[in-house]
């Protein structure tokens, strides 16, 4: 029997492969721009349309797991992402480039809610925010290698050859998921259980989805806005950089280490508040201190704290029957908001007003960070007023 640490690896390998596609337009840009004859703009447009999907799918894409299996869905979505990948390849006509991108969209979406509730299904009421930690991981990773292979690949053999790596690099996680992953015996007993999702559940899981988002919007803007601003207080584009992935290098351990500390000490609300407000506080601080190292560095170690501890949120208040749904509930406004940069994106880059627009968003979005904790109380309250809540995650432990 294979433990749940080998099906975590290969949820993690499969969650790699969405985000290898995701970045590989982003990696490739300037030679995709003048083989397309695009602007930097339509660029932008189709990095970022890859989440459209997202929008309308994350809700029923739930259902549908429900409907015909969390295995068999994963695989579907698996295979339209090299699908996707394949029908862009056959044309340079920007339709066809649409159509491919918008169609691994689509599958790329159904892995992010169900991969997140077959996650849940293995580890709930145990070690769930560690194994929630290392699964998010893979996102980084994912991105990472991406930077690293595709460039060369796409200087060496052409941008064919990077579309059918990418496409080869997903059916690998397609073969792990297919060869390796199976259904918990605990949601297999339960197959023939009704569920329910109550309205206090439900407001319960759009809260988790919210602290999730505005989690995801800090971690992007120091990425996105980071080595701008660095660059507007003199430094070169080089060292500005350099600092600002080292918050991204601390984090792939924080992160672990922080969903580690939530289940060992049992504090997930304490670690999500202080990582949190510390979070926002430290990128505040960013954007008016000239102590840039130091600074960068407690980010680096305190950002990655929370994770962990939010991604396990559903998974206390969601029983086994309700989680594709629920699952589609947290991850419907990341996704959407994913979807809305798109069209942030073209606007930024027609209008050049990119400097004005980095110093708002500093302004508005690193509060948000510290706010995050303020919804936390409406998730806890179903879990303290239904003990059905607790006998679910006792079940789930088996």
């Amino acid at each position: 029997m294979r433990s749940r640490w080998t099906i975590l690896a290969a949820l993690f390998v499969a969650r790699a492969a969405i985000a290898f596609q995701f970045q590989s337009i982003a990696a490739v840009a300037p030679q995709l721009s003048q083989s397309l004859g695009a602007s930097l703009a339509d660029i932008g447009v189709l990095i970022g349309i890859y989440f459209a999907p997202g929008a309308a799918l994350a809700l029923p894409g739930g259902a549908i797991g429900r409907r015909y299996g969390d295995k068999a869905t994963v695989l579907a979505g698996l295979l339209m992402m090299p699908a996707g990948e394949l029908l862009m390849t056959t044309s340079t006509s920007w339709s066809m480039q649409i159509a491919g991108r918008l169609t691994a969209g689509v599958g790329g979406v159904l892995l992010n809610v169900l991969m997140t509730k077959m996650v849940a299904d293995w580890f709930a009421g145990r070690e769930i925010a560690t194994a929630m930690a290392i699964f998010i991981n893979s996102w980084p990773a994912g991105i990472a290698v991406a930077l690293m292979l595709l460039p060369a690949v796409g200087a060496t053999f052409g941008l064919h050859a990077v579309n059918l790596t990418v496409a080869g690099v997903i059916l690998i996680g397609l073969c792990l998921i297919a060869s390796v992953y199976r259904a918990p015996d605990a949601t297999v007993a339960v197959e023939g259980e009704r569920g329910s999702l109550t309205a206090d559940t439900i407001r319960a899981v759009i809260a988790a989805g919210l602290i999730w988002c505005f989690y995801n919007i800090g971690f992007a803007m120091i990425f996105s806005f980071g080595p701008s601003m660095l660059v507007e207080q003199g430094w070169s584009s080089a060292a500005a950089g350099s600092t600002i992935s080292i918050v991204l290098w601390l984090a792939a351990l924080s992160v672990p280490f922080g969903g580690f500390l939530a289940d060992r000490t049992k504090r997930g609300d304490a670690i999500l508040v202080t990582g949190c407000i510390s979070f926002g506080l430290l990128t505040l601080l960013l954007s008016r201190s000239g102590a840039v190292l130091p600074i960068v560095v407690a980010l680096g170690i305190l950002c990655g704290l929370p994770a962990g501890a939010i991604m396990s949120l559903p998974a206390l208040v969601l029983d086994q029957k309700m989680r594709p749904i629920g699952m589609g509930i947290f991850v419907h406004g990341l996704l959407r908001r994913h979807a809305g940069g798109t069209c942030d994106r073209r606007k930024a880059l027609h209008v050049g007003r990119l400097r004005q627009r980095r110093a708002r968003l500093r302004r508005r979005r690193a509060p948000g960070l510290s706010c995050c904790p303020l919804a936390l109380p409406p998730h806890r309250c179903p879990r303290v007023s239904a003990g059905r809540f607790t006998d679910v995650r006792r079940k789930a432990g088996r």
